[in-house]
């Protein structure tokens, strides 16, 4: 995700390579970064929040602790900090910084690595609105955005956050589907995604419920409305609907883990 950000804040001339400075615990990473994009790079984490008034922490909810609490010092300030890491609040966050300091919460999505991402940003008391308009553009730089309560972004991360692993099942299937009726893994495979593609931005584009599209394929005794008919028996609907849910437990639980006993 700090790589899809990156280049999508260069990409699209909204940041220079001078604006911008990454840190990774790894030198080979860290290297990687500073080859690709010719920023300043470090291994050392505090460096960075020492050089920026924008701090972005794209990290794994399980290190984010740790990360926090080795950067804590250098938030003077009031440097705007986002958090990407899946079901932290900003509670949390905020016993781990300086008092007041504002806060962004953020859950994109993977395809923000093609310019097409999906994020939703919630901010706390503590967050202007001008904090807001700079966290939505670097998110703008790589897709879209929405603005959520923090409550809300569980649910976000349960659909929009990972939904692209759903979906990326949905076009294996789809694929195989073709492969099994006598089309080729290379073409069945370009077939399924394609379409994936074009249904979404049809769907956007147009502004139409699902349901009227749906019906503009399904003629009667057709053969949507036949493959529509096992999808139903499948209980795919029901399926995805559930994924959901259990995602969103999932990002629930992590919140919690993340907490220190007296939270």
């Amino acid at each position: 995700m700090a790589r899809a950000l990156i280049s999508g804040l260069l990409h699209g001339n909204h940041a220079k390579k001078t604006d911008l400075c990454a840190s990774n615990h790894k030198e080979e990473k860290a290297k990687a970064f500073e080859q690709e994009f010719g920023i300043f790079t470090t291994l050392h984490n505090p460096e960075v929040v020492k050089r920026s008034d924008i701090v972005v922490f794209a990290v794994k909810p399980q290190v984010l602790d740790r990360v926090l609490q080795e950067v804590a010092q250098a938030f003077t300030g009031k440097k705007l900090a986002i958090s990407i890491a899946a079901g932290v609040p900003m509670a949390s966050i905020q016993k781990r910084l300086p008092p007041n300091n504002p806060i962004v919460r953020v859950m994109p999505n993977i395809t923000a690595i093609v310019g097409a991402g999906m994020s939703a940003l919630a901010t706390c008391e503590n967050t202007n609105s001008e904090d807001l308009q700079f966290a939505k553009a670097i998110f703008d730089s790589v897709g879209k955005t929405v603005v959520v309560e923090e409550d809300q972004l569980d649910a976000v991360t349960g659909l929009s956050g990972s939904g692209p692993a759903y979906i990326f099942l949905i076009i294996d299937a789809l694929a195989d589907a073709g492969v099994k009726v006598g089309l080729s893994r290379d073409t069945s495979l370009l077939l399924a995604a394609q379409t994936v593609l074009g249904s979404a931005k049809l769907l956007i584009e147009t502004a139409e419920h699902p349901g009227k599209l749906k019906d503009m394929v399904t003629s009667p005794g057709g053969t949507a409305i036949a493959g529509i008919h096992t999808l139903e028996e499948g209980g795919l609907r029901t399926t995805l609907i559930n994924a959901v849910e259990r995602a969103t437990h999932r990002a629930r639980e992590l919140g919690l883990k993340f907490k220190s006993p007296h939270e």
